[in-house]
């Protein structure tokens, strides 16, 4: 990949003016201070998802020197894992030498990393999905970790044991929680929402919930449900913004939940404002469905 700064190109004999027109005319296209791909390279990553962003850690990967990986938040973007923090602008790398810190939009982390924990793709070096995920889990919150976790396991990029594997070869800190949000996460959450929902009903003391259960009715299948009591015959579900943008998919989910509520269950809806703002009061709700589930059963 050719990449270009403007020092190297000055001395390469280009003034300054030449540069803004090699700039205005698209033959070079700014990814970050004062560096630089061609048009032909950026053309390649205009199909990528995230091209841009990927680009962008291309270039930084190059000018970083040999070692120098995508990782972190990057990292993430270049294998499609879910984050909840989706709008970093930072690109984020690693390298075993170098100075830690952020100069001209790039995050360079400092770290030894072995070789099995890095991968191809795109044809640039990234840590793998693993890594990825115990980096995000060291360094973000315990939320943040579970929802990267949660994806990877989800899309099948990762398997439990490799996840914990990769976490017990990274002892530094933030190690403990990385364990923690190993241990915590689970492919059966299918979005963010629902990860977030799982922190929050650990961090308020329910119980943990069955997830993505069918239930079935005396006039058989009613529906597969997000989370599910089975002690209390309570179930919750969380409502993404489609379900009202779709007034099909809105009369589908009312004609369920008066199914469910027939057939003796307990159902609690809640979204993304909710289970953010407010876990305490999603908490009570489901703490009085509980209490009203366990007199029926």
């Amino acid at each position: 990949m050719r990449v270009f700064t403007s020092a190297n190109l000055r001395a390469g004999g280009r003034s300054p003016d030449r540069i803004r027109t090699l700039i205005r005319n698209g033959t070079l296209i700014p990814v970050g201070h004062g560096i630089y791909v061609t048009r032909s390279m950026a053309s390649q990553f205009k199909d990528v998802p995230d091209g841009d962003h990927v680009m962008k850690a291309a270039a930084a990967v190059v000018l970083g020197g040999p070692g120098c990986v995508i990782s972190h938040e990057s990292a993430a973007r270049v294998h499609g894992i879910d984050q909840l923090n989706g709008d970093i602008i930072n690109v984020t790398v690693s390298s075993r030498a170098g100075r830690r810190g952020v100069r001209h939009g790039v995050h360079r982390y400092v770290a030894a990393l072995q070789a099995s924990h890095v991968t191809r793709k795109f044809g640039l070096p990234v840590t793998t999905p693993a890594r990825t995920v115990v980096d995000l889990a060291r360094t973000g919150t315990f939320a943040e970790g579970v929802v990267a976790a949660d994806s990877a396991l989800h899309q099948g990029l990762v398997a439990p044991l490799e996840l914990r594997i990769v976490a017990s070869e990274c002892p530094s800190r933030g190690s403990v929680q990385a364990v923690r949000v190993v241990e915590f996460a689970t492919g059966l959450a299918e979005s963010p929402l629902e990860s977030l929902a799982r922190v929050a009903f650990d961090d308020q003391g329910l119980p943990p919930p069955e997830l993505q259960v069918s239930i079935v009715g005396d006039k058989g299948f009613i529906g597969r449900v997000d989370f599910y009591w089975k002690q209390y015959r309570t179930i919750a579900e969380v409502d993404g913004a489609i379900k009202y943008v779709d007034p099909d998919r809105a009369r589908k989910q009312l004609w369920r939940d008066k199914a469910l509520r027939q057939a003796g269950y307990e159902v609690v809806h809640f979204d993304w404002r909710e289970i953010t703002q407010d876990p305490e009061a999603v908490a009570g709700t489901l703490r009085e469905a509980f209490r009203h589930g366990a007199r029926a059963a």
